[in-house]
């Protein structure tokens, strides 16, 4: 399987084509739209592998922008004791899901791809994925 490491939004996903990922919101972008991602750190598969100092250059992923939307609340809840002190707040952080499409290499040419199927299993296929990775993501929490 090829794999890339791409950092995005502070963070570091090992990313495969296909996958789709959750990540910390991108600008405001509608649905379906391309995202190319040229902070590659390294990239490869089983038998070869590529390490960039610290990036890759020439190395890119592409991928499409699923939904923007927001995760479930956080609640923050401060008590003095003895005092009658206390307060309450919440925050919902802002992500994207993305899917990923291409891999590129260094020299430019595409090292994975994911598959191509019809409309009518794409809507099937990332309802499903979507639901896995949002399902994950709460029980991590």
């Amino acid at each position: 399987m090829s794999f890339a490491i791409i950092q995005t939004g502070g963070k570091q996903y090992k990313v495969k084509a296909s996958q789709i990922l959750k990540i910390e919101q991108l600008e405001n972008l509608k649905p379906e739209k391309k995202i190319e991602f040229k902070e590659v750190l390294a990239y490869g598969d089983d038998k070869t592998m590529e390490v960039g100092s610290p990036l890759v250059k020439g190395a890119k992923v592409e991928a499409e922008l699923i939904k923007n939307g927001k995760n479930k609340t956080v609640l923050i809840f401060k008590k003095r004791r003895r005092k009658n002190s206390r307060t309450k707040n919440g925050h919902r952080q802002h992500y994207s899901l993305i899917k990923i499409k291409k891999i590129f290499s260094k020299s430019g040419g595409i090292f994975s791809e994911s598959k191509k199927l019809e409309k009518k299993e794409i809507k099937k296929v990332d309802k499903k994925e979507i639901k896995k990775v949002e399902k994950k993501e709460t029980q991590k929490k």
